[in-house]
């Protein structure tokens, strides 16, 4: 009797045994790994499903996140032009308030100096002609001291006076 030829006896044993056994695995094992390995499959498979459906809403949220990047972008470039614009038009205005205040204080200026130029040449006319007045008084004294030549005096403004009436009718 050897191990690799064993007797009818020892082998029918051996397969009964076996047997045995194999129907208790097949009767109460084999459900049970069968049901984990099952198990184990749906759990795979639904992990599976899961990581699929994450990706989809990561590309989804990508694309959307990149839609809204592009339209901030859209967006900041407009607020810049209107920025700028508006900037512009402040400095716009800006220089348009200094143009308008510079003509201001030029023309009240210029209005001062011909005020002052009008007063200088009114004090120098009431100047001219007080000194006039004087010089004459001063001549026409010496010159009327006697009777004679006060009346040629009076008679000749006289005919100054009708001519320029005369003249100014005309």
């Amino acid at each position: 009797m050897s191990l690799l030829t064993p007797d009818f006896g020892l082998l029918f044993w051996m397969l009964l045994s076996f047997a045995i056994v194999f129907g208790l695995l097949a009767k109460y094992g084999f459900p049970v790994i069968t049901r984990q390995v099952d198990e184990r499959r749906e759990y795979i498979r639904q992990s599976l499903d899961a990581a699929d459906e994450a990706n989809r809403k990561l590309a989804a949220i990508k694309d959307e996140t990149d839609a809204m990047l592009s339209a901030a972008r859209v967006r900041q470039t407009e607020l810049m032009k209107e920025a700028a614009a508006e900037g512009e038009k402040i400095v716009q205005a800006a220089k348009d308030r200094a143009a308008a205040e510079a003509r201001k204080l030029m023309d009240e200026a210029g209005q001062r100096i011909d005020a002052q130029r009008l007063k200088a040449a009114d004090d120098l006319r009431r100047e001219a002609a007080r000194l006039s007045v004087n010089m004459a008084e001063k001549i026409i004294r010496r010159q009327l001291s006697n009777a004679d030549s006060q009346e040629a005096l009076v008679s000749r403004l006289l005919d100054e006076v009708e001519r320029d009436e005369s003249s100014s009718q005309i």
